[in-house]
């Protein structure tokens, strides 16, 4: 389970992200792990949506997904599950790398504020 900083952190990603991988009628198979495990591979944070005609829970789902060597689920809304795997050698939102933004542009430093307004736009 990861700490709670780092939760707070994936959700708040996980937020804006669209299902990737969805369970169906036959539930949970070993096409569905392999989507997911290429998946996780793939982006380390994953929506998986589970259909309604899906006959397993979606708690058993989550336990199930959570069962996969080095998966962990985020956060169940709904039938929605986000889960997490740390990428081997490149981790978003671990270590070193997540304190660079993302995208790789360099973060603007800004000089602070003095208060002032410009003279120029003030009205007397």
């Amino acid at each position: 389970m990861p700490t709670g900083a780092l939760r707070r952190k994936l959700r708040g990603h996980g937020h804006a992200l669209k299902p990737l991988v969805q369970i169906g009628k036959s539930g949970v198979t070993k096409g569905v792990l392999a989507q997911v495990a290429q998946a996780l591979f793939d982006h380390e944070l994953v929506k998986v949506r589970i259909g309604t005609e899906c006959p397993a829970d979606r708690f058993a789902v989550a336990d199930e997904l959570a069962a996969q060597p080095g998966t962990q689920v985020v956060q169940i809304i709904g039938r929605t599950v986000l889960t997490y795997k740390r990428h081997p050698k490149k981790p978003r939102f671990e270590g070193k790398a997540s304190k660079a933004p993302a995208d790789g542009t360099p973060e603007i430093k800004r000089k602070p504020s003095t208060g002032r307004r410009n003279k120029s736009r003030r009205r007397r």
